[in-house]
């Protein structure tokens, strides 16, 4: 009988200590997703800053990189990063971006994954981070790898007017991409060491596409421009691309935002600048559908096969903000980028279980020539293959949401 009732015992004591080492599991799972879960409750800039970090862990993981490389997708996101951690004045979007440069230079300030003789525009943009980063460090790694952008920037190969090539393998050609690819960093280099010496050729730049890309007809910009005609893609008689991208667009729109930051009041180019800002913000506008989004192919919404797209929509709703919010645009525009931000959030945002933010029917990529031939037509465009949460719409996303107090 005393062997049946220690036994019982056992069996009660056993029962209460695997009740208790369940209920500890339990408390560690729930604090564990505590822990995982984006509050819906923050801004949108940071549940989307937070949804990145979770999903790549160090920043040269985004856009699903493997290994650490110096690209201009990395570039926008981070420099959303930075404008995100000055806002909050959370550390941990600043070393989210130190990370991403200390992963991708190294200690005597090379870039090991950046070659300079392909003479790549695109690459000059991941040098907007290193101004900040050089401000609060000191630390000469990263000067040294501005320098090294600048001298591309000095060597560049040019059309015969002095416009920057997109890539030496694309000659004779500028892209809309490539202005806000390389403008800001040039802008901010030669403002901070030059003594602005050089802000005349940085607006020629936009001066040349605006010559040679803007159509009067829908006050809008071609994707590209070969001045030698040469391409496939290009028009025999004006060298342009057959259509209007939103987001070459949109990469124009920012350049012209964010290349204003440095010019001067006084300088004799900076209102040409904020005209062609208006310009196109006022062209934009009829585009705009009653969502608030804009279609791929801008102004083919009623055509078969086009789409709203969200990385187009997230730079505009960016540009026109920060257009607004800096005096070079009307404030009747504010609205124009609230109804996009709207737009975004209501149509294209899922939220996942965690509470993360998916952005999705966002282009993945889109351009002009190469192999295999890109032709720049309307069947082009739509049928590149989109990806949820593409660098090229969270970063502006961010951005837009920082600009609109979001």
């Amino acid at each position: 009988m005393k062997i049946f009732k220690n036994l019982s015992l056992l069996i009660v004591a056993l029962g209460f200590f695997t009740s208790c080492n369940d209920s500890k599991k339990e408390q560690k799972t729930e604090e564990a997703t505590a822990v995982k879960t984006i509050p819906t409750s923050l801004k949108w800039s940071e549940r989307m800053a937070l949804t990145l970090m979770e999903a790549h862990p160090e920043a040269y993981q985004i856009d699903d990189k493997e290994e650490p490389y110096w690209d201009y997708v990395h570039g926008l996101v981070l420099t959303a990063f930075e404008k995100l951690g000055k806002e909050t004045g959370d550390k941990k979007y600043y070393e989210y971006v130190k990370g991403y440069a200390d992963a991708t230079i190294d200690s005597l300030g090379n870039i090991p994954s950046y070659k300079f003789s392909d003479y790549n525009i695109d690459m000059i943009e991941a040098g907007n981070i290193l101004f900040h980063l050089y401000d609060t460090t000191k630390d000469e790694k990263y000067l040294k790898a501005m320098q090294t952008l600048r001298k591309q920037l000095s060597e560049h190969p040019r059309t015969s007017e002095g416009g920057f090539w997109h890539k030496k393998r694309y000659p004779s050609q500028m892209w809309l991409d490539g202005l806000f690819m390389g403008e800001p960093f040039y802008a901010n280099y030669t403002v901070r060491f030059e003594n602005g010496e050089q802000l005349n050729d940085v607006a020629k730049q936009f001066e040349l596409i605006q010559k040679y890309a803007y159509d009067e007809k829908t006050g809008l910009l071609y994707h590209g421009w070969d001045e030698s005609k040469a391409m496939e893609w290009a028009d025999k008689e004006t060298g342009t691309s057959p259509n209007f991208w939103s987001r070459s667009l949109g990469w124009y729109a920012m350049a012209l935002v964010d290349t204003l930051d440095y010019f001067p009041e006084d300088h004799p180019k900076r209102k040409e600048l904020i005209n062609y800002l208006n310009q196109l913000a006022e062209s934009l506008t009829k585009y705009q559908h009653e969502s608030g989004l804009w279609y791929q192919v801008t102004d083919q919404g009623d055509r078969e096969g086009n789409y709203l797209e969200a990385s187009g929509t997230a730079m505009f709703a960016y540009a026109l903000a920060k257009g607004v919010n800096k005096g070079y645009l009307p404030s009747t525009y504010k609205n124009v980028a609230e109804k996009a931000f709207n737009g975004l959030t209501t149509d294209l945002v899922q939220i996942g279980d965690n509470g993360e933010v998916i952005i999705t029917q966002a282009c993945a990529v889109a351009g002009l020539g190469g192999n295999p031939y890109r032709d720049g037509s309307f069947d082009y465009y739509v049928n590149e293959r989109k990806k949820n949460n593409d660098p090229k719409a969270t970063g502006p996303f961010i951005m837009a949401a920082l600009e609109l107090n979001k």
